[in-house]
């Protein structure tokens, strides 16, 4: 007997027992790794930390060192503002660091693409 036997059975209510010598139950064990539920750090720890305040530092001397470097030795200047940005990223100035690499690379691309047409 199948179970599509009792579909044309008005006596069949849909439910039928479980044969317990043919069923086979398959189980598994996943591993995952162990989540940290331990979050009590502040975000402000970091930022006081003396490296981030060595890192701004060097954040802003190379923002303006990218700045300056769209008026004067755009790829002398724009090249030390990108390293010295990097620098600054690596040493917790993100924001700073990343806007002296894109201002020390527009000036650079400044410089070799648009002026020699002028």
């Amino acid at each position: 007997m199948n179970r599509y036997d009792n579909l044309n059975n008005p006596n069949y209510k849909g439910v039928e027992p479980i044969d317990t010598d043919n069923y086979n139950e398959e189980t598994a064990a996943e591993v995952a790794a162990p989540v940290n539920l331990n979050r009590d750090y502040d975000r402000t720890d970091i930022a006081d930390n003396t490296e981030a305040g060595a890192g701004r530092g060097l954040g802003i001397f190379a923002l303006a060192l990218s700045v300056i470097s769209l008026f004067v030795f755009p790829v002398f200047l724009g090249a030390v503002g990108i390293i010295v940005g990097f620098i600054a990223r690596r040493r917790g100035a993100e924001g700073l660091g990343m806007w002296a690499i894109g201002l020390g690379a527009a000036s650079i691309i400044l410089r070799l693409f648009v002026m020699p047409f002028f």
